[in-house]
């Protein structure tokens, strides 16, 4: 059997990573691994590779940065030539990024029988371009997998048979119990002069929070209260960086001591620092997943998530990007009265070999995979 796992942006390296490694570990499966080259500079992506154990991709497609259109259309005729040559029995794509649809409507196209990892999630906000990347891909797939109940109850009031959709837990997860040991090795609290548990960590990167002037100047309000309580660690996004720059904002980030903006990490890194934070501040949806698994406080500077199952269940809570809501999420935390979670069920570093199960055992000659 051929499966092809399609990557192309750093959250798709964490979940591909355990997949492609399960999967080869069973005889008789043949795994090529394709890039779509939409994260393409060492930090964003070579970088993941190494410290993840990816094989290098079969193809790489090297698309890079562009508008959203140009981007998936680049995708979808570099994918088209791939797998009309090589004929997989199944492609498989993980996310919601564009890289995820391009394949997926490729695959459809094609008449390639497709699965989903990471299916079913729903902020309901249309706005947000992952969240018509998914709701596209679960329309055309003939396997999803989930993450968390809610998922599953999405799927299902979109009419999608249950018959198709598995509950199997979180892939980033995986990826996270088994780097973690490596990551707390590396200090990196301590390499950037932090003591574990009394610095924030703050990632920005989504259009809502730093295209506009004002909004990008309301969350950084916020963070000039917080880095007076205590240190903020800022790895920053290239879009961040450039509006900073856009906006004239240089003056405000050198005014504040105690923020330490730094590049862009790899994942090993990151996971380091995340892992001997106080308090995570994030408009990311995989850290949402990755503080819950770790226990860490994590406020979500958005008014929806697509992973409700961190808010109900783990260490998550949603504060939006109003600045007395942050502030106030900040002061819960430094009380000591933040919740403690738990992780969520089937989030126990065994998802990859759950999804290479039903892959494997699935017949991908049926009428409804054609």
């Amino acid at each position: 059997m051929h499966i092809c796992v399609i990557v192309g942006a750093r959250p798709n390296f964490m979940k591909g990573a355990p997949l492609v490694e399960a999967l080869r570990s069973y005889s008789g499966a043949k795994v090529s691994l394709v890039h779509t080259g939409q994260h393409y500079s060492a930090n964003l992506s070579d970088l993941f590779f190494d410290q993840l154990g990816l094989p290098r991709p079969e193809v790489n497609l090297g698309v890079g940065s562009d508008s959203h259109v140009r981007q998936i259309a680049r995708i979808m005729e570099g994918l088209q030539d791939y797998f009309v040559h090589v004929q997989p029995d199944v492609v498989v794509v993980v996310g919601d990024v564009n890289s995820t649809l391009a394949a997926a409507l490729v695959a459809n196209k094609l008449m390639l029988p497709l699965a989903h990892v990471e299916a079913g999630l729903r902020s309901f906000d249309r706005s947000m371009p992952e969240e018509t990347n998914r709701v596209l891909t679960d329309a055309v797939s003939h396997l999803l997998f989930t993450t968390e109940p809610s998922a599953n109850e999405n799927l299902k009031r979109e009419g999608i048979g249950e018959g198709k959709v598995h509950f199997v837990g979180n892939l980033m997860i995986d990826t996270l119990q088994k780097h973690r040991p490596k990551a707390i090795a590396l200090r990196m609290p301590r390499s950037l002069g932090l003591q574990p548990r009394n610095y924030a960590l703050l990632t920005l990167h989504r259009p809502a929070n730093v295209d506009t002037f004002a909004q990008l100047r309301r969350i950084l309000s916020a963070l000039e209260w917080i880095q007076k309580e205590m240190p903020v660690v800022f790895p920053m996004h290239p879009r961040t960086s450039e509006r900073i720059y856009q906006f004239g904002f240089e003056t405000v980030l050198k005014g504040m001591t105690g923020l330490r903006c730094i590049e862009p990490m790899g994942y090993l890194e990151f996971l380091g620092l995340m892992d001997g934070a106080a308090v995570v501040l994030t408009d990311s949806g995989g850290i949402q997943e990755e503080t819950t698994c770790l226990g860490v406080p994590c406020l979500t500077l958005r008014n929806n998530t697509e992973r409700p199952v961190t808010v109900n269940v783990g260490t998550n809570e949603l504060v939006g990007n109003d600045p007395e809501r942050i502030i106030a999420g900040v002061s819960k935390v430094l009380s000591g009265s933040w919740k403690k979670g738990r992780l969520p069920d089937a989030w126990d570093g065994h998802a990859a070999k759950r999804v290479a199960d039903v892959l494997l055992a699935a017949d991908y000659h049926q009428q409804s995979y054609r």
